[in-house]
């Protein structure tokens, strides 16, 4: 019997929790940031831990993203992540600003953000790397963390890959996400016709009543069920929908 190698195994496992994160409805966007912030720790060597935010893409260019969500694998790194949010500006912002990645090989050493920097570092936090992924109307931001300096510079094409498989979950977690609205928008637009349409046979229910009862036709019968309504102070639909019911005129 042949035993395939570990890698092997986790990559497949990967596969399979990647496919299942393209299934609209699966689970909800706040679940999904979990799941991709999980896979894409497990999947880099070197990362001790990672954090992700899903962000708000503005209409216009002068209205800057607004983080809507957020995941990470550990306590700490929640709290590296929202004292960022809280500040306003640090390497996610950077990375949310001009959708370029960033990383620092060491913290110890790093200048461009002290404050985010003494955070990490009081944290044990020695290297990081933080990536855009975007997908319409959804942007994600992945972080993953190291313990030790360099612990995430890719040394070998097996690593590199990883970190491509890594970028992959990210981009397939803001693909699902980006489903899930839309899927969300279609159910709320099919709720809403059907809503529509329930209303207007009801509305055509009452103007038969009313034709039989005033000896008039569809379009005098509407009128007065408008009338009504408008003396009455009460929706359309509900005068209709008492009508209907047997209810009276109120």
């Amino acid at each position: 019997m042949v035993v395939p190698p570990a890698e092997s195994v986790l990559t497949d496992r990967l596969a399979f929790e990647i496919a299942r994160l393209g299934v609209v409805g699966e689970s909800s966007d706040v679940g999904t940031l979990h799941r991709v912030t999980e896979l894409a720790c497990r999947a880099v060597p070197g990362c001790a831990g990672a954090s992700s935010v899903r962000w708000s893409i503005p209409q216009s260019p002068d209205d800057r993203p607004e983080p809507l969500a957020s995941a990470a694998s550990h306590p700490d790194l929640a709290e590296i992540v929202d004292r960022q949010l809280a500040r306003g500006h640090g390497p996610i912002h950077e990375v949310v600003d001009t959708r370029r990645p960033v990383m620092s090989d060491d913290v110890l050493a790093e200048t461009r953000w002290p404050e985010t920097a003494a955070d990490m570092l009081r944290r044990g936090i020695r290297c990081f790397t933080t990536t855009p992924h975007a997908k319409e109307p959804v942007l994600v931001t992945l972080s993953l963390y190291g313990v030790r300096p360099r612990a995430l510079s890719s040394g070998g094409h097996g690593e590199q890959g990883q970190h491509v498989l890594a970028s992959l979950l990210v981009a397939q977690g803001s693909a699902a996400m980006s489903n899930s609205l839309q899927y969300e928008e279609v159910h709320r637009t099919a709720v809403q016709l059907q809503e529509a349409v329930e209303s207007r046979a009801v509305v055509d229910q009452a103007k038969g009543i009313l034709m039989h009862a005033l000896g008039c036709d569809a379009d005098q019968a509407f009128a007065e069920l408008r009338r009504i309504s408008q003396t009455r102070h009460v929706k359309l639909t509900a005068l209709a929908q008492r009508i209907v019911g047997d209810q009276g005129l109120l």
